[in-house]
């Protein structure tokens, strides 16, 4: 599958790096595919699963026209696309966080996101409208560094060495999850499901991803998943890992890392193996996937150039697992504030709480619950007051240039929760599963799970990017169910701070006033096998 701006990867590469505008066409629409042999209905971005890679470099300007081409009932039809990881500085507008920066885009409609990215690494793009991207609305953005600091260390870096991890089910997102049997672990669209193995007594071709005896690959690995953490490994072989969620990190050799919805690694591998295939793993979190490798689930090829086309027989023999704690940025970077507990300017204790009468989270005592009127059009008409701005009791608000310290606490139900900021990068001062604090030198990513009841995470930020940015699980179930709060941040200041939207952008929102298509499917309940 070719991505988007394939030629401008190439242009990159052969040294032109004066920043460019590039625009595209994103066609959202119905299509059935069977990326594991069974067919189901599904919300595609031109018709693909995953949809097209977008690839640019660090300056881009982006204009891509989103088309609203839905016309299947089954599921929903409005939508709204995220840009995940990306800052979206002075252009809030484009975020896509339905009813946080705007209205979705009702069917037959469009509206063009139009946004500079002066970062560098792997991200990826969704739906962010209900759970939308569960049907299959998500995809991969690559951009690339001029100014890399790890060039030199590896020789191909491409749309071969991107490596997407997705859950699939076999029913529409809004409809519960009745099995795990129903759940598939797709690797670059591909994988073996339990489900069908019975019912049809055969098995769906895997991913392959070929590569060179002797060379170094750049694999950029991204969960694009809207539920299940992956356990990955490639047999074989060693990972350097070089770059958290688009920020880079020292290099940390690994064989085995955890990732989880939303979050993305690159990392560096040598195919100095002996000439031969070798299994790629991805391994689910039981409730949430269907773990284990009988008829080789969960799955995918490595296949050096000349080995013949069978399936590996290789064994897993992991020993050097990622602890998240190893994990540094490659720049010296201290967290803002003082260094110790409760230092930084403003504190945020974030606890969740299951409501099993109600079948809601809440956080801190409050379930989220989308607003009738985005909450940056709620700032940009003049309401700055957090106890003014809706949804009430779950819009915080931060003030300009200062240091962030939120407070993750962890829940047992559905967890382990991983949680995203948008707008942000955060350092990760203290991860779940660990007793130590780094003030010093942490990683920074903007998606970092959060464990269980006993376990904290403690992570910062600094308030440079006015706009309002929403803080959620990214299991895509749980926000409607509640899991999520809104950061006002530097309300007063905002709309200086924007650029003006597109003229469509004051047309979308009285479209989707009148729009009632998705009613019925907005009704959701917690799915059965992630909550416990």
């Amino acid at each position: 599958m070719y991505g988007i701006f394939f030629r401008l990867w190439a242009l990159t590469f052969l040294g032109v790096t004066q920043a460019t505008t590039v625009a595209t066409n994103l066609y959202i629409v119905n299509k059935v595919i069977d990326p594991d042999l069974y067919p189901r209905p599904a919300v595609l971005a031109n018709g693909t699963f995953p949809g097209p890679t977008i690839f640019g470099k660090k300056g881009d300007h982006f204009i891509i026209n989103v088309t609203n081409s839905l016309t299947d009932e089954r599921m929903l039809r409005a939508t709204s696309i995220h840009w995940h990881g990306i800052f979206q500085n002075q252009t809030n507008w484009a975020d896509g966080a339905a009813m946080v920066t705007q209205c979705p885009i009702v069917p037959n409609d469009s509206f063009i996101y139009d946004f500079d990215i002066n970062q560098a690494g792997t991200y990826w793009y969704h739906s962010h409208y209900s759970t939308q991207y569960c049907d299959g609305l998500r995809g991969a953005i690559v951009i690339y560094d001029p100014d890399d600091p790890y060039i030199e260390e590896y020789d191909v870096d491409n749309e071969s060495t991107l490596i997407t991890l997705s859950d699939w089910i076999h029913t529409a997102s809004p409809t519960p999850l009745l099995s795990n049997d129903s759940l598939t672990t797709l690797i670059n669209g591909r994988g073996r499901s339990l489900q069908v193995e019975v019912t049809l007594n055969t098995l769906s071709p895997l991913a392959v991803i070929n590569v060179q005896p002797g060379k170094r690959y750049r694999f950029r690995i991204a969960s694009l998943a809207c539920d299940a953490p992956f356990n990955f490994t490639i047999h074989g072989h060693k990972m350097t890992i070089i770059e958290t969620d688009g920020e880079y990190t020292t290099p940390l050799v690994v064989d085995s890392l955890w990732i989880y919805a939303g979050q993305r690694y690159s990392v560096i591998v040598h195919a100095n193996q002996m000439i031969g295939n070798y299994w790629i793993r991805a391994d689910p979190l039981f409730p949430r996937g269907y773990p284990g490798f009988d008829n080789d689930r969960n799955s995918a090829i490595l296949r050096y150039n000349g080995a013949p086309e069978v399936d590996p027989e290789t064994t897993d023999n992991s020993m050097q697992p990622l602890n998240e704690d190893d994990l540094n940025s490659l720049e010296s970077s201290q967290p803002p504030g003082k260094p110790e507990l409760c230092g930084a300017d403003i504190v945020i204790p974030i606890k969740p709480t299951w409501h099993p009468d109600i079948n809601l989270f809440d956080i801190n005592g409050t379930p989220f619950t989308s607003p009738s009127v985005p909450v940056l059009l709620q700032i940009l008409n003049g309401t700055f007051d957090p106890d003014q701005l809706m949804p009430s009791g779950s819009v915080y608000k931060l003030k300009a240039n200062s240091s962030v310290e939120l407070q993750l606490h962890g829940i047992t139900k559905g967890g382990p929760h991983p949680f995203h900021l948008h707008g942000h990068s955060f350092w990760v001062i203290k991860n779940a599963l660990s007793d130590q604090y780094n003030w010093v030198n942490p990683a920074r990513r903007d998606t970092v799970p959060t464990g269980f009841d006993t376990n904290l995470t403690v992570v910062r930020f600094f308030t440079d990017n006015p706009g309002p940015w929403f803080l959620h699980c990214h299991i895509d179930w749980h926000i409607p169910l509640g899991l999520a709060v809104v950061f006002a941040e530097d309300p007063e200041g905002t709309s200086a701070h924007l650029k003006p939207p597109p003229p469509s952008y004051d047309e979308i929102c009285p479209a989707f006033s009148k729009y009632t298509g998705d009613t019925a499917l907005l009704r959701i309940t917690e799915p059965e096998g992630h909550g416990a």
